[in-house]
């Protein structure tokens, strides 16, 4: 539990904190990319977000006892001297699974049950790379038992499944950045996946998937590109009648 504090600590401040210098210091000095929402945080968000953070992180932490209680028991077990090809391999079949995982979770959430843990999160209307563990303790709960059904199904390597909150954690800190990476890509491509999650924070609904667009696609929860182009072309028409007035 203590090596799980330090790794969910650590790569939620170094990605966050990466992701920050990245979006508001070195890519817009090289005229790469773009702000996506320019409306200004909420007052304390930034405090409020890592304070929720560090809740989600000692729940994430304290949490791995359950895959080693999995392993103890007998119940589970890690694959024996794999390959590299297996790795690889099984890295890709649960980068699909934590999509699938995140879109169910994230729709139950939105739903009238349950809406009342997420609400938290979308306090964050604009999200900054901090947002991406600023969770209600059931909202942390429920995204972070991801790996527990891939165990219970098969052995895993242990690089497969310690890779799952890594790759989670970087497409969350570029999901959250308030930041368009890849201007020049389509919309439903993969590496759109910042505008996606922007608009589904600015709309409150919609775009419940990951990384990738096939859930949404399928259960046709996609919001269209333009969604929240009115609420920032409002924000814009009152930024400049006060400059004006100013």
């Amino acid at each position: 539990m203590g090596w799980g504090l330090l790794f969910f600590g650590g790569i939620y401040l170094g990605f966050g904190a990466l992701t920050w210098w990245l979006t508001r210091h070195l890519l817009p000095a090289m005229g790469v990319g773009r702000q996506l929402d320019p409306r200004p945080l909420n007052p304390g968000q930034f405090a409020r977000e890592l304070r929720q953070s560090a809740i989600s992180v000692l729940i994430f932490g304290v949490g791995m006892v359950v895959p080693w209680g999995l392993l103890q028991l007998g119940w589970a077990r890690l694959a024996v001297d794999p390959g590299g090809w297996r790795i690889a391999l099984e890295i890709l079949a649960l980068a699909a699974w934590n999509d699938v995982h995140f879109w169910i979770n994230h729709r139950l959430l939105h739903t009238r049950w349950l809406r009342r843990f997420h609400g938290p999160h979308h306090r964050s209307m604009v999200c900054t790379p901090f947002s991406t563990y600023s969770f209600h303790p059931v909202e942390a709960l429920m995204l972070g038992n991801v790996i527990l059904l891939p165990m219970l199904a098969h052995d895993f390597s242990f690089w497969a499944l310690a890779a799952v909150p890594v790759f989670s954690l970087f497409f969350n800190s570029v999901g959250h950045a308030n930041y368009d990476f890849f201007s020049n890509v389509s919309y439903n491509h993969w590496f759109a996946a910042s505008r996606r999650h922007h608009l589904h924070h600015a709309c409150h609904s919609g775009n419940y998937g990951f990384q990738f667009t096939f859930m949404d696609r399928l259960c046709r929860t996609r919001l269209a590109a333009d969604a929240a182009d009115a609420q920032i072309a409002a924000f814009r028409h009152r930024a400049a009648g006060h400059v004006q007035h100013g």
